[in-house]
């Protein structure tokens, strides 16, 4: 689990101003989830949480690290402690499921190949997605690769998971699933996560708290409950 503090951060690009002076703190092991129209800053305060992008102004602090002043190799090493998962998933499309799943592992470990696929065999269980790993994103429903980009984001046992819209393109019956999915990752792994969606059922669903952003800034945080009862 993480504590990310978000303090007083602004960033512009040439002359759009995306976020203005935002403040959010999420604590260990809390699910939030941030809510807001388009092109309020959702998605990049995300890349701000880890370091691709860097505050005009403020700090992004990860356990009192501020993120923005790190070395490349520090930025490594604190990248390694987040999983994310894409809108689109983000599969490669000419690599098997285990190739997908596996590939943090390949590429930044010295794991064996035995010992990866052990592993993506424990995630890809726990996403419900038992044997599909030979299989190739093309052969897969649109919430199969949803699971698989679960799967592959909780592969390195990260502290925290970042969700980039996740029920987009779902029918509500598998973007249920999705919910439940995070629900459940979030108990059994003890990690911090912090979902962005425009999807007010699935919010409400799996939030603890809710936080609102409207022109850079966040106006509202509360509880499901809370955000039901505001005007």
């Amino acid at each position: 689990m993480v504590r990310i503090e978000c303090l007083d951060v602004w960033k512009s690009f040439e002359r759009k101003r995306v976020l203005r002076g935002l403040n959010l703190t999420i604590e260990p092991g809390e699910t939030v989830v941030i809510i807001g129209q388009s092109g309020t800053g959702k998605s990049v305060l995300l890349k701000h949480i880890v370091g691709l992008m860097v505050p005009d102004r403020g700090s992004i602090l990860v356990d009192g690290i501020n993120v923005g002043r790190l070395s490349h190799k520090k930025l490594f090493e604190l990248r390694m402690r987040f999983g994310m998962v894409f809108q689109s998933s983000a599969l490669f499309d000419s690599l098997t499921v285990y190739e997908n799943v596996g590939f943090a592992m390949r590429e930044h470990t010295a794991m064996t190949d035995e010992e990866i696929r052990q592993i993506c065999d424990e995630k890809l269980h726990m996403v419900g997605l038992d044997e599909v790993g030979e299989k190739v994103p093309a052969e897969l429903s649109g919430g199969m690769k949803k699971r698989v980009g679960f799967a592959r984001a909780i592969a390195m046992n990260p502290k925290c998971v970042l969700y980039d819209e996740p029920t987009t393109g779902l029918d509500p019956i598998m973007a249920d699933v999705i919910n439940n999915l995070i629900i459940k990752l979030s108990a059994e792994l003890g990690i911090t996560s912090v979902v962005v969606t425009h999807d007010l059922a699935s919010a409400y669903k799996v939030g603890h708290r809710i936080a609102m952003l409207h022109d850079g800034s966040v106006i509202f945080t509360g509880t499901p409950d809370e955000v039901r009862n505001t005007d």
